[in-house]
């Protein structure tokens, strides 16, 4: 069990949460949520010992917690299976201590004592299997048996994200605290995630901005807003339903006394200078008794976004002919081709590395293919939103002044107004642009796509910034959107409110399903190897 005791936490004149009590059973899987800057990161770093509470509230937490750590470049000199046996620091240090020791040419009496002692507590934290259990881990999120030698240097970012998060899950370990697992792993990763944590008896504290995880794993929602953590009973959508369920009876209780309240005011008015003065007293004390409850402002807040047209392509909008490309040797797609229709949506998912972003490059020629065409029809236009953004905005001025030299005709109104439903109103809009949070980025690339009304659209991973309010409003514009659109995700819930057709990238080729995806998972079942790991 986590129970956490009149935590608070400050930045400057900020208050994220105010003397906050809540307890973390075993057994329940909590999906830690809330919008960007609520302080979800900061609240599992305080249940980590990270960082300390502004206060002098307690954490107790159990012996051994698996945590999601997030330097990927912490363990480089290491071998990739040492990293993920590492999440179990008594194993670790004891399998250290005792190959020190073995090292010793001729042991004293005491030393060899020692060695025994070390090999009962091996034994006692299953030491002997301790590479069979880190090898299947690695396995179930991607990483394959032959690189488990190698190390940790030898991986890509996101691979090394993948040993991070092996790391934490290694060991049963008695509560397990995982900031955003979901955000390097492709479909299949998550699915075998999910069976994963299923199946786990400790205390989970998960943050995630993938409700469709959220909503497969969780038996509880923390949720950060009033200033607190309330805890709810039931996956995502359960808590929001029952959020909202709450304000309104709140809202609705407070509407019936104020019309009681209107009453008595007006029979206190009429006869507080006559004979009636016991009645008057009687009903000021029931106008004070009916003081409606206060209701604090929520922190919640969704971006409107809309995406609109102003010149509408023909019918035939791109025809991709024979696409080959390979990078070192290694062929990412080979003789691709397909014809893509005005107003088609199109998902293109597979696992990480596979040649997704390389794919979405070459459509609009910011590398040339190997072999094969590509023909956008007719003066086509399109806004690219990248998978690493931050490219695109530069530091040294303001999120206004960013949005303005892309709407020079436009004028500072119309800029200020989309800024507005993209959550940056007021002063939120003369923030400067190095100082952008991650989410704060992605919705002013969004807002920039907004202002510039193209024909075409294509996302590289757009969801792995926003928060799960941001998320849900881009599959709502997404899906109202009368032109073409090309999205890379992993986000299940995205895809499947949005898609109409399918690009699914496999080591054996690319899948053109012209179908939604939901038909597509159930006309195309993972691998037989996927299927197999997931069942353990």
């Amino acid at each position: 069990m986590i129970v956490v005791n009149e935590v608070s936490k400050e930045y400057g004149s900020r208050t994220l949460f105010d003397n906050v009590s809540v307890k973390f059973s075993p057994g329940n899987r909590y999906g830690l949520t809330g919008p960007n800057g609520a302080g979800k990161s900061t609240f599992m770093k305080i249940l980590t010992g990270a960082i300390e509470p502004s206060n002098r509230g307690t954490i107790s937490r159990p012996a051994r917690v698996g945590i999601l750590k997030q330097d990927q470049y912490a363990y480089d000199n290491e071998r990739i299976i040492d990293t993920v046996i590492m999440g179990n620091e008594t194993l670790w240090n004891t399998f250290k201590e005792r190959d020190e020791l073995c090292e010793i040419a001729e042991l004293t009496e005491a030393q060899m004592l020692r060695l025994g002692d070390l090999e009962s507590i091996i034994a006692d934290e299953n030491g002997y299997t301790a590479e069979f259990e880190a090898g299947e881990i690695l396995r179930g999120i991607g990483i394959p048996d032959d690189q488990h030698e190698n190390l940790m240097s030898t991986l890509a970012t996101d691979d090394k994200f993948r040993v991070l998060l092996a790391q934490a899950l290694f060991g049963d370990p008695l509560a397990l605290m995982l900031d955003e697992p979901t955000n390097h792993l492709d479909l299949e990763s998550i699915h075998w995630l999910e069976e994963f944590l299923m199946g786990y008896e400790g205390t989970l504290i998960v943050i995630s901005h993938d409700r469709h995880f959220l909503n497969s794993v969780c038996t509880h929602i923390a949720d950060i807003d009033y200033d607190t953590i309330i805890t709810y009973t039931g996956n995502y959508d359960d808590m929001v339903s029952q959020k909202i369920q709450a304000r309104q009876t709140i809202e609705t209780a407070n509407r019936d006394k104020s019309k009681k309240i209107a009453q008595l005011q007006e029979f206190v008015a009429r006869f507080a200078a006559g004979q009636r003065s016991s009645q008057v007293q009687s009903r000021r004390k029931e106008m004070s008794r009916l003081a409606p409850q206060e209701l604090k402002r929520s922190n919640i807040s969704r971006p409107y976004i809309r995406f609109e047209q102003e010149k509408p392509l023909g019918r035939e909008v791109l025809k991709v002919d024979g696409l080959t490309k390979g990078f070192d040797g290694v062929t990412l797609f080979k003789d691709l081709s397909f014809d893509i229709d005005r107003g088609e949506r199109v998902a293109i998912i597979g696992p990480n590395g596979i040649g997704k972003t390389t794919f979405l490059r070459c459509l609009i020629g910011e590398i040339e293919p190997d072999k094969g065409s590509v023909k956008w029809g007719d003066n086509a236009q399109w806004s690219y939103y990248p998978q690493d953004f931050h490219r695109e905005i530069k530091p040294g001025s303001t999120a206004l002044e960013w949005l303005n030299q892309y709407m020079v005709e436009e004028g500072d109104q119309l800029v200020r107004s989309v800024l507005g439903r993209m959550l940056f109103s007021g002063d939120e809009s003369l923030k400067a642009t190095d100082a952008l949070s991650g989410g704060e980025t992605a919705r002013l690339l969004m807002a920039r796509m907004m202002m510039m009304k193209n024909p075409i659209l294509i996302f590289d991973e757009p969801t792995n910034h926003l928060d799960l309010e941001a998320v849900s409003a881009l599959g709502d514009g997404l899906s109202q959107f009368p032109g073409t659109v090309f999205v890379v995700s992993h986000d299940r819930d995205l895809i499947s409110d949005v898609a109409t057709r399918v690009l699914s990238f496999t080591d054996s080729g690319v899948i053109n399903y012209l179908d939604t995806y939901e038909e597509y998972i159930k006309s195309h079942k993972f691998t037989r190897e996927f299927s197999r790991m997931a069942k353990r």
